[in-house]
């Protein structure tokens, strides 16, 4: 097999504010594509051809538009989207209460750590939110991680919140349709497995080749696989079996959320009783507007077991999806908390088998 190509470190993000990221005009065939490139990226030698077709544009039209967006931060990415758990990494969202007057210094603190993602202050006493991860050789765990984030941040408390059932991931934004259609009922797919699946030196060989940004080519696939030796279609039917074997979800773009239109993201949580809970978990994935579902342990200071994130044009449009999401479930405002974001300090796609950890860990432990 040819030698691959060395892997960039995982990417940074710089913090946004709402101020910088407002929406920008999209005609109706600009959200159509959007729409298909979210949800059905295909596993193609040539995926922007059947994109074209299935829109009804030209190739040109279509990889001409596409670059547009890409070039004005509206579309971030087309990347695959590998499943952390079954790549053996730990992974969980952590809440921390962190100094109010001065959320930056523990959010540049937390960023530093290549496994977190995302992190957002949002509107609670536990003011900062991060999922992190760290791979399957990590020396500090995700638990030592944590703790020695905990005295560097100097947060006052941080509650570990793994997932226990996960009901949805899909970060797919509704781009024709208005609030009606983000409320609506959408099918229900089976909670899905979390533990770490099989893989082997070819997977991560294609990993590496293939994780991060994709060209807005005819043939996107092509160079990744060139850079391990493989044909364009080899290369296309193992990922069809990463598929399912679970290590892939799917190939999709990743849309800048405000420039996208939708400048509201509102975690709601829920009190749900315990044997309610898979029941109730869900009747709540099964929502337009509802991009990621999870069941997460509670506390004394912490009663919500159920996590869905809604996201809107609104907070307006977000508050529509929850109230949907309450009455359909019999769920009162004494069962429900609303936490929205107020600064986006981190979002990035994670980066798999990359020297940052040991990196981190080195400097850390």
């Amino acid at each position: 097999m040819a030698s691959v190509k060395t892997s960039a470190k995982a990417p940074q993000s710089k913090a946004r504010s709402r101020k910088g990221g407002s929406a920008i005009p999209l005609d109706e065939t600009d959200k159509r594509l959007m729409n298909l490139l979210q949800s059905s990226f295909p596993l193609d030698p040539e995926p922007f051809a059947l994109v074209a077709g299935e829109a009804d544009l030209d190739l040109d039209d279509v990889l001409g538009r596409t670059q547009r967006l890409l070039d004005g931060r509206i579309i971030r990415e087309i990347t695959p989207i590998f499943d952390t758990r079954a790549l053996g990494y730990d992974s969980m969202l952590v809440a921390a209460k962190v100094d109010s007057e001065n959320p930056q210094r523990a959010a540049r603190i937390v960023n530093a750590h290549p496994g977190v993602s995302h992190n957002y202050l949002r509107t609670h006493d536990f003011n900062l939110w991060f999922t992190i991860a760290t791979p399957p050789d990590s020396k500090l765990g995700l638990k030592g991680t944590i703790e020695a984030l905990m005295e560097e941040t100097g947060a006052t408390s941080m509650r570990e919140l793994p997932t226990l059932t996960l009901f949805k991931i899909n970060m797919n934004l509704e781009m024709e349709k208005g609030t009606d259609a983000l409320a609506a009922a959408v099918e229900a797919a089976p909670p899905r497995e979390l533990e770490a699946q099989p893989y082997d030196e070819r997977d991560i060989a294609i990993i590496k080749a293939l994780q991060g940004p994709m060209t807005a080519t005819r043939r996107p696939y092509d160079e990744a696989a060139a850079a391990i030796g493989m044909s364009t279609e080899d290369l296309l039917a193992h990922l069809g079996g990463m598929v399912d074997r679970k290590i892939l979800r799917r190939v999709a773009a990743i849309l800048y959320h405000r420039r996208a239109g939708f400048s509201a993201n509102g975690m709601g949580v829920w009190k749900v009783p315990e044997d309610q809970i898979l029941e109730v978990g869900g009747r709540m994935a099964a929502t337009r507007g509802i991009s990621h579902c999870y069941q997460r342990p509670t506390y004394e200071d912490w009663p919500y077991s159920v996590f869905t994130m809604a996201h809107g044009r609104s907070k307006e449009e977000c508050d529509a999806v929850l109230d949907s999401i309450a009455e359909k479930c019999d769920l009162g405002p004494d069962d429900r908390a609303t936490l929205y974001s107020s600064t986006e300090y981190k979002k990035v796609r994670l980066h798999y088998f990359t020297p940052d950890y040991a990196e981190w860990e080195a400097a850390h432990s």
